[in-house]
């Protein structure tokens, strides 16, 4: 029998043990990465964190060979992947109860794999899968940009209102250092490296003594994600009438996504407290943005761009952006009125003057094509807003509780009034993060044993 019919056998019966991973490197061979990404397509973010990891990865390890498994790859992310990286393998499936792979296609990428990477995102997304990884197969994980917020959101011991970053780190550190779940603990003490997109998670978890031995603040992979669509982006502005440099764009943002109805499942009791919480806040944080939108336009009369990050924020930005503004300013504004791709994304930011968005990751596009950028942070958003202060972009970012429209208008005149000096700066945001992504793939490379 052969390695590929012994594995196929072996998932079948689920008998898949260490000796079975343990023995599948060969001499001589590619090192070779599991990444698990892709947790979701209703978000452009978290559609770019994959192609910001592959992008990374190939280009200062070019020698790997990377196969992807993925959440969900809808909306035409799959396409989207394979189109721009053809040498990638995409592996799909889950576990059983026994925690080993459910098809001997993703039995065979565990048993082939060097090093299984889990990709940007908050919460560590599918750290059970990372765990099962581990004690089956003895082979080493690594952690490549994430958030692991201990006081925001909905659960036991966590505050639904959430918090200023300031307020998040000083609870986080507060915590007794018995407070991570046993399995988190486990894989955290065993991964060969462990890098936090922002400083808040990384000084949380060495508040709790985790044993990685490497513990650093490494930016979320959406940094470096390269691609752009100009023939659609640039047939879209033309379309619109808007000019490069002549526009911004505005993302708005619930300040809890509301997922049951994206999934169309029924709503919970957390959901009802989630909902409460949008509606006491969603006009109160807008009206600020309009409010800037408001002066932009008056001052320049040039154009506003709302767009969207996620899908449900396609027909708010409408809604909440749009409709209420006064008839003198809704003239230049110009809604899109579709979901899109982050390449489409990439190429329309960097020919923005500027964008500004509730939302964390369109900035994060537009800083990697050196655009200026803001992000208004609201409380429920984690600790992740940590990271544009970890990468040094404090000036363009803000509390949604603590900023108003005329302090965002004042910042957003300074990039108008000069917007060289802008984009001279957003180049040296992006430089100072190319070096820690530098450092990322060689903590990977090593990891390979490469």
């Amino acid at each position: 029998m052969n390695r590929r019919d012994f594995l196929t056998s072996a998932a079948a019966s689920a008998s898949l043990g260490p000796a079975v991973f343990a023995a599948a490197r060969k001499a001589g061979r590619a090192p070779s990465v599991l990444l698990r990404s892709s947790w979701q397509s209703v978000n452009i973010g978290d559609i770019g964190h994959t192609p910001g990891a592959l992008s990374l990865l190939y280009r200062h390890f070019p020698e790997v060979e990377i196969t992807l498994w993925p959440g969900n790859l809808g909306h035409g992310s799959r396409e989207f992947l394979t189109k721009a990286y053809p040498q990638l393998r995409i592996v799909e499936g889950s576990l059983g109860k026994d925690e080993r792979p459910t098809n001997a296609r993703l039995a065979q990428a565990w048993a082939e794999t060097d090093l299984y990477l889990s990709g940007s995102g908050s919460g560590f997304p599918a750290s059970n899968h990372a765990v099962a990884f581990r004690r089956a197969t003895g082979k080493p994980v690594g952690v490549f940009g994430v958030s692991t917020d201990p006081i925001s959101g909905i659960g036991a011991g966590r505050d639904p209102e959430g918090g200023t970053l300031a307020s998040l780190r000083e609870r986080a550190l507060k915590l007794p250092p018995t407070h991570l779940a046993a399995d988190l603990r486990f894989i955290l003490d065993q991964a060969a490296f462990f890098f936090c997109r922002d400083t808040i998670s990384r000084d949380y978890l060495k508040s709790q003594g985790v044993r990685t031995p490497i513990l650093e603040f490494g930016p979320d992979a959406q940094l470096g994600m390269p691609l752009r669509d100009d023939t659609r982006g640039l047939a879209w502005l033309k379309e619109r009438g808007l000019e490069p440099g002549k526009f911004i764009c505005v993302i708005p943002r619930l300040r809890y996504t509301p997922y049951y109805k994206i999934r169309n499942t029924a709503r919970t009791k957390d959901d009802e407290t989630r909902d409460a919480i949008n509606d006491r806040t969603t006009e109160r944080d807008h009206a600020k943005v309009r409010a800037m939108i408001e002066s932009y336009v008056r001052a320049t009369g040039q154009k506003v761009m709302i767009c969207a990050e996620m899908t449900y924020q396609v027909e708010m930005g409408r809604e909440v952006l749009v409709n209420p503004l006064p008839s003198d300013v809704k003239r230049h504004v110009v809604w899109r009125d579709t979901y899109w791709l982050p390449d489409e994304a990439a190429s329309i930011y960097a020919q923005a003057q500027c964008v500004i968005s509730l939302e964390c990751h369109s900035p994060l596009i537009a800083l990697h094509q050196g655009t200026p950028t803001f992000y208004v942070r609201q409380p429920t958003d984690t600790c992740k807003g940590q990271m544009y202060r970890d990468f040094g972009a404090n000036d363009w970012f803000f509390e949604v509780d603590e900023a108003e429209g005329p302090l965002l208008w004042s910042r957003l005149e300074t990039i108008v009034k000069d917007p060289a000096a802008a984009r001279a700066k957003a180049r040296a945001i992006m430089a100072g993060v190319e070096n820690r992504q530098r450092r990322m793939v060689q903590a990977v490379r090593e990891a390979c044993g490469a």
